[in-house]
């Protein structure tokens, strides 16, 4: 007589969370402004005006948008700020660095706004091995949030978890 195979991770209380699940869709765009300069290295304001207002901001409709800068030229905070209102009526979302950066602010704001009811008094998996680009900085981010409500926090995969918090009694 076999005995009834019995999964007790699904029976327990334990709570997975995957940062994947939170990845929003929307096209990543990287616009680097070196070309608005001249000779690459220095902003002419009447010049860097006429390309900001010429250029088609409809084409980051939903988009995510990082601005950068990838030559050396000093770039004054009102150029960027410039060009945040020509395309903020079009993006999702603007941050002035890299791709890095910009996931970091995206998941910075998915964290921050996470609803922790859910693992109170949990024991919580944060799952890893993401196939979308998830910062490592909101691991951290979600470490912070989680840690003052949940029991104890793990990373891995249910099978395989290396601990990483318990409350104390």
């Amino acid at each position: 007589m076999a005995e009834e195979i019995v999964n007790r991770v699904a029976n327990s209380d334990l709570k997975t969370i995957n940062l994947e699940d939170f990845y929003p869709k929307g096209e990543r765009t990287v616009i680097d402004i070196k070309n608005w300069l001249f000779q690459e290295l220095i902003l002419k304001e009447t010049d860097f005006r006429a390309h900001v207002k010429n250029h088609n901001w409809s084409q980051y409709q939903n988009h995510y948008v990082a601005l950068t800068c990838s030559s050396d030229a000093i770039i004054p905070s009102w150029a960027f700020m410039l060009i945040a209102t020509y395309a903020s009526p079009f993006a999702k979302k603007i941050v002035i660095g890299n791709l890095n950066d910009l996931e970091t602010s995206i998941f910075q704001e998915i964290i921050a706004n996470l609803n922790t009811e859910e693992f109170k008094d949990k024991p919580v998996i944060i799952k890893g091995c993401a196939h979308k680009p998830i910062p490592e900085t909101a691991y951290i981010q979600l470490i912070e949030k989680l840690q003052p409500v949940v029991k104890t926090i793990m990373f891995g995969e249910a099978c395989s978890t290396v601990p990483l918090f318990k409350r104390k009694k």
